[in-house]
């Protein structure tokens, strides 16, 4: 018997002034508690018209899960519309993100939780460029895939937690079924547009979140999805849940409090390096 995957929940995320300053408004959109969103743990809608050249950003470190970066207009260092990147905090590493000229864009910046037996794995980053992103455009509907397994389509990136990211446009009047595990935790995140979802064909709008049922099972479940009135852009969610708790306390994640602790006194005496500086093999240009 085949599963049918419908919506659960719709959340309607307000954006809010963001940490750069003014021009930065910043949308949470992930509003569910970690036991139910595992293994996604937030998800932010960065949205930046900065107009000065004073510089905004720096470094700061990060340990114990992965951020998954999606540039979804304009341009970011070196990264462009469309382009993708996931570093590896694991063990601990500083980054670097400083905006010092006027910009316009819009990144989708996720943390996802890494499984306990991988919490601490050395730091690497993962770069895939839109051009190197695995498409697919027919009947219709147009998928770019960033990570996991869809529609026939299968991105290089490596995933300790094993995770379906994908940008989708459906045109007016179409129908499609994608076909996800049906133990993956999901959401969609509508960028532009509107799209009825499910046999009961639920409707989603721009900038609203929603979250599909979950099932016990590996097998294949079937997401119907039609375009509303102007078509549909949307941004895919899907990911196997960790099962494990964590405590999250400022740019890191644990499994304690003592690993909280641990990770800043490592920050405070210098352990913890620049991402620039790991390994030729933890920095993959995909």
């Amino acid at each position: 018997m085949s599963i049918s995957r419908k919506l659960k929940n719709i959340d309607t995320p307000q954006g809010q002034p963001g940490f750069l300053g003014r021009g930065h408004v910043a949308r949470p959109v992930i509003q569910r508690s970690f036991a139910e969103s595992d293994p996604f743990i937030m998800l932010m809608d960065d949205m930046l018209d900065k107009k000065d050249n004073t510089p905004s950003g720096g470094p700061h470190p990060h340990a114990g899960f992965e951020t998954v970066s999606l540039l979804i207009e304009g341009e970011m260092g070196e990264m462009k519309s469309g382009d993708f990147s996931m570093m590896t905090a694991g063990s601990g590493i500083i980054h670097t993100e400083t905006i010092d000229r006027p910009t316009k864009m819009r990144l989708l910046q996720l943390w996802l939780n890494l499984p306990k037996k991988d919490r601490w794995a050395p730091p690497r980053l993962q770069d895939l460029t839109r051009e190197h992103a695995p498409h697919l455009s027919e009947d219709g509907v147009d998928i770019r895939l960033y990570s996991g397994e869809l529609a026939g389509l299968v991105s290089p990136v490596q995933n300790y937690t094993p995770m379906i990211l994908a940008d989708i446009t459906i045109e007016h009047g179409v129908t499609t079924v994608l076909q996800l595990p049906a133990n993956f935790n999901t959401f969609l995140y509508v960028l532009d547009g509107s799209v009825l979802i499910g046999e009961e064909e639920t409707l989603l709008y721009s900038n609203q979140v929603g979250w599909l049922d979950i099932f016990n099972s590996d097998a294949l479940s079937n997401l119907k999805l039609k375009a509303g009135e102007k078509g549909v852009r949307f941004v895919l969610y899907s990911g196997k849940p960790t099962g494990d708790a964590i405590v999250s306390h400022g740019p890191f994640i644990g499994g304690s409090n003592e690993d909280i602790l641990r990770l800043y006194n490592e920050y405070r005496q210098g352990k913890m390096k620049h991402i620039s500086t790991v390994d030729e093999g933890q920095r993959m240009l995909l």
